[in-house]
């Protein structure tokens, strides 16, 4: 199901302009930029390139649904629960290793974060022990290019209900309301709640060359066939590479980035498709990994110039690890929803999107209806209440009595970024190519269990207020996984507090940027992507104008 590559073949020892590594949410608007803008660019990618055409609805085999390379076969990673803990494996961070990175198979829920998340710690004043800060940006110079996403990346919706302010509509109305979106709308009215329709990227009509939703309910976990998902695969390298100066070079993997006497990049290491290594010559480098990823190829990075690892003299690389919280209350209802079909989302609620200290914690968060469930994933027991049996001719009905009438209320929370939750290399663990592991981190603050609690008693308000005939939910328990990798190469103005600065660029490496979700200096409400998209046009932009006036 691979696709063949288009677009030029640059020579690893002439140097290119840029290097992008990654090809994802970020790194596709990177090359596309960058390529449009008249330089050559190269995109090293640690994944396939798969066939959009040859995307299926199969749970158990597709390989976009089991994530490539995401069971940790070739790329095994240890995890702590604190700092103080010993490392053990499980199952790897969840995130999806292909051309087009994790947009190919995410839910495309699209939310833009708020004017509070960007300077939230002057309005609330700090948190002891941890590393709550404002961003060097506001919302206002974030926004023209949140509104560049909606217009050339592709999204649907409509203002209201709470949403932050915007300078022009949406390119696209919003998608059909399904039943979810019905009961919740219908609920949070019934609580006085705000409700307004999700935001989403995912064409609801024909648009820019791609067709409208075809409402084949695979979009969380899978690619999407027809391309009316707005993907870094479907959008952003097809344009890249229309330029004639942008390669996609799959299954790639960064190794290092390598300096010259004066601490600048000269080149970036790779093993190609075969295992054998590479060195692509440029004069600059762009790394749009994700929170894992990006840090671990900076701390591979090390020399004598850069003991502690690339970019790394303030030792924030790796640091800050953060995610979303999200709890789930589960109703089942006495009508058939036909859930299964089209979107998982069609309306949300931002009621409580700003944190509020009579609540007695740090946390705000958003909320939303859907059943991301197909019937495989069902039938293991996710969907059914607890204390169901798993097994045998009760089992059996009950699976085919709830899967087409239950829905998952979701709530969207904070996270609060400390340093010692983190990113770092495993002394001892490797990969297939010889690569130190990640080490992984995971420590929930207090206030993050305790929004996820108060969040858990909100859905379930909305699910008893739906009309739902059986309700059921999961305990909130402290994150053990992160499928939102942010926060550790945070951007800031002092360098000794992070990485980038608030143009991307690195402040220990002038030619390096890093324009990814690790450059977030908080976790927002959920649904990061769109965020991590505005930032990666307007570091582009910026960059553009450095090299056009020869300043990298």
């Amino acid at each position: 199901m691979l696709s063949k590559q288009t677009g030029p073949k640059y020579p690893t020892r002439e140097e290119v302009d840029f290097v992008v590594v990654g090809s994802g949410a970020a790194g596709g608007i990177m090359a596309k930029e960058l390529s449009t803008a008249g330089f050559s660019v190269v995109v090293l990618e640690q994944g396939p390139r798969m066939d959009p055409s040859k995307f299926g609805h199969d749970e158990y085999g597709d390989d976009e649904a089991n994530g490539i390379a995401m069971t940790g076969e070739h790329d095994p990673q240890s995890f702590k629960d604190s700092e103080y803990s010993s490392p053990y494996r499980r199952n790897s961070l969840f995130y999806l290793r292909t051309v087009g990175g994790t947009s190919v198979h995410f839910t495309a829920n699209f939310w833009r974060f708020h004017p509070i998340d960007f300077n939230e710690r002057s309005v609330l004043g700090p948190m002891s022990g941890t590393g709550f800060a404002d961003w060097p940006i506001t919302y206002d110079e974030l926004e023209p290019y949140y509104t560049k996403v909606d217009w050339e990346v592709g999204v649907s919706g409509a203002p209201g209900g709470n949403s932050p302010p915007r300078s022009r509509p949406f390119p696209m109305p919003p998608l059909p309301v399904k039943s979810s979106g019905v009961l919740f709308e219908k609920a949070c009215k019934s609580l006085g709640w705000s409700v307004r329709p999700a935001p989403m990227a995912i064409c609801s009509e024909p648009y820019d060359g791609r067709p409208g939703c075809i409402h084949c309910g695979f979009c969380m976990g899978w690619g999407c066939e027809v391309s009316a998902k707005s993907t870094s695969l479907a959008t952003m390298i097809p344009k890249a590479e229309a330029t004639g100066r942008c390669e996609i070079r799959a299954l790639c993997t960064a190794s290092r980035i390598e300096t010259d006497d004066t601490g600048r990049c000269k080149e970036v290491v790779y093993f190609d498709s075969e295992g054998v290594q590479q060195a692509q010559l440029t004069k600059a480098v762009v790394v749009c990994g994700n929170g894992g990823e990006t840090p671990r190829l900076l701390l591979m990075s090390d020399s004598n110039l850069f003991p502690n690892g690339l970019a790394n003299s303030s030792d924030k690389v790796g640091r800050y690890l953060m995610g979303n919280g999200q709890v789930h209350a589960y109703g089942y209802y006495e009508h058939p929803l036909n859930e299964f079909k089209s979107v998982q989302v069609t309306r949300i609620s931002q009621q409580f999107y700003k944190s509020d200290p009579k609540r007695g914690f740090y946390g705000g968060g958003g909320m939303d209806a859907r059943f991301q469930m197909g019937p495989l994933s069902f039938g293991l027991g996710r969907g059914l209440p607890p204390g169901s049996p798993k097994w045998g001719r009760e089992f059996k009905k009950l699976t085919g009595e709830y899967f087409n009438h239950v829905i998952d209320v979701n709530g969207h929370t904070t996270n609060i970024p400390m340093a010692r939750n983190r990113v770092e290399l495993d002394p001892q663990l490797k990969d297939r190519y010889g690569r130190p592991a990640m080490m992984v981190t995971i420590d929930d603050h207090p206030d993050d269990l305790k929004a996820k609690q108060w969040f858990l008693e909100r859905t379930i308000e909305i699910v008893e207020a739906s009309g739902a005939k059986r309700i059921w939910s999961r305990t909130p328990t402290p994150s053990r996984g992160r499928a939102h990798l942010l926060g550790t190469c945070r951007m800031g103005n002092n360098p000794n507090e992070s990485v980038v600065d608030r143009y991307n660029r690195a402040h220990d490496v002038p030619n390096l940027f890093l324009a990814d979700g690790s450059s977030l200096v908080s976790s927002g409400r959920g649904q990061p992507t769109m965020t991590i998209e505005a930032i990666a046009f307007r570091a582009a932009d910026h960059i553009t104008q450095f090299a056009k006036r020869g300043e990298i």
